[in-house]
This record gives C-alpha cells, sequence and structure tokens, in this order.
C-alpha cells in the first residue's frame, strides 16, 4: 500500500500543478493525456513496443550467458583473469552512447546493434558480481572437496555455482533494466522502430502526451523484468535465509 498511494500522490500532484499553473500541453501533458494516448494510439505504441522487447530479452540473455562463461574461465584460470579483466573494464568505462554509432556502422540499422548495445550494458556488472560469487567458498569447503577426491568440474556444479547465486541475482536485478536502457538508446541511432525511436520522434515533433505514455511504457517493461528476476530468486534460493534474499 506504501507505494500505491506515494504513486497516486505523485500523479494527483501532477495533475494539480499542470491545471493551476496551465502549463501547456507540448511542455508537459496532465496524467489524463496521457492516459487518452494509449487508448488513442495504443496501435502505436504497441507496434514498437514489442522491437524493443525482444532486444532487451535477447540483450539479456546474451550478455548475462557470456559473463557466467567469462567467471567461470576466470576463476580457473588466474591467467585469464589478469589477462582480460583489464579489458572488460575498459570497455565498461566508454560512454555506451559513444559505443552505439560505432555498433551500427558495423552491424547495420537492424536488431543486431540494439542487442549488443543491450548485452553490453548488462554484461559488466554480471562478470564482476559472478566473479566475486564463484571465489566466495570458504577454504575449509574447497579442502573438504579435495579430501572427498572431487574434480574442478563437481567443484564447479556442487559448490561454486551454488554459492554464487545469490550474487548472481542481485547482477541479474541490475541487467534486468538496464537491458530496456540499452535497447532504447540503440534506438536512438538511426532506427524507424522500437521505443527509443518513438521517443525521438515525439520529441521533435513537441508530441508530449505520446513522449511520457512512451516513455512510460518503457519504464514499465524495466519494472516488468526486474519482478520476474526477483521471483524467480525468490523461487531458486527459496534455502536461503530470508535476508539474503
Amino acid at each position: 500500500m506504501p507505494p500505491i498511494a506515494a504513486a497516486i500522490g505523485l500523479i494527483v500532484g501532477w495533475q494539480l500543478i499542470i491545471t493551476v499553473f496551465g502549463v501547456p500541453q507540448f511542455i508537459a501533458p496532465s496524467p489524463l493525456d496521457v492516459i487518452n494516448v494509449f487508448g488513442e494510439r495504443g496501435d502505436i505504441l504497441w507496434l514498437n513496443f514489442w522491437p524493443t522487447f525482444m532486444e532487451a530479452v535477447a540483450g539479456f540473455v546474451v550478455g548475462n550467458t557470456i559473463a557466467v562463461l567469462l567467471a567461470i574461465w576466470f576463476v580457473h584460470s588466474s591467467l585469464a583473469e589478469r589477462a582480460f579483466y583489464p579489458i572488460a573494464v575498459f570497455i565498461n568505462t566508454i560512454p555506451i552512447i559513444a559505443v552505439a554509432p560505432i555498433l551500427v556502422l558495423l552491424l547495420g540499422n537492424g536488431f543486431a546493434p540494439k542487442i549488443v548495445i543491450a548485452a553490453l550494458i548488462c554484461f559488466f556488472p554480471t562478470l564482476v558480481n559472478m566473479v566475486r560469487g564463484l571465489k566466495s567458498i570458504s577454504p575449509q569447503m574447497l579442502e573438504l572437496m579435495r579430501v572427498l577426491s572431487a574434480n574442478q568440474r563437481e567443484v564447479l556444479f556442487k559448490v561454486r555455482l551454488q554459492s554464487s547465486l545469490p550474487y548472481l541475482f542481485a547482477a541479474l536485478k541490475i541487467a534486468s533494466t538496464t537491458c530496456v536502457i540499452g535497447a532504447i538508446v540503440g534506438e536512438w541511432i538511426g532506427s524507424n522502430f522500437g521505443l527509443g525511436a518513438l521517443i525521438i520522434e515525439a520529441t521533435y515533433n513537441f508530441r508530449s502526451p505520446l513522449l511520457y505514455a512512451t516513455v512510460i511504457l518503457g519504464a514499465g517493461l524495466a519494472v516488468t523484468f526486474f519482478t520476474l528476476t526477483t521471483l524467480a530468486e525468490r523461487w531458486l534460493l527459496k534455502w536461503r535465509p530470508s535476508a539474503a534474499i
């Protein structure tokens, strides 16, 4: 109830400010104007929603899969970690808005550059958390596995991966929202479809109600991904104390 009440209060305050100060619609629409867009222009919103949805999901899967595989490699090879971890840090320091035009030139103007951008923005948090999670097992547990003659594969699947799950889901919660941001940013650079392209079109044509509706739809997509990730965490980590989840 508290977040619902707070959201309702913000919407009511928004409506009052627009009404009392007479703010023009092209500067800031009222909540009622935004709601009307979902009814009158819902076909355009949903037509552009699905490309962004597919790009975000594909980027989430690709970026996190590569990050997990690299983390496993780094844990088993200190040489690989020393060689490639700094490169991953360097790639993460490059602003994603600067990478987007390069990827569009290299991969064309289709889905591929948007998926890569979404994957890049998900990649680094998962890599860092997964490496830390895989290394978080106690020395006593490793010693016990050696006494039991466990090989590296058995240690990985029976101990390391289970201990890394809380760290992994902490990163996936971040990635579940940033993948939507990456897809939208990719659509800003020379795209004619998707929520990002619709945001640019609505901004340049001073269609504020459509702009706000598009932003709300994108935020709703990110919140949905975050909620699904949280539910998956609670389902998979029932063995963890609730405070750790």
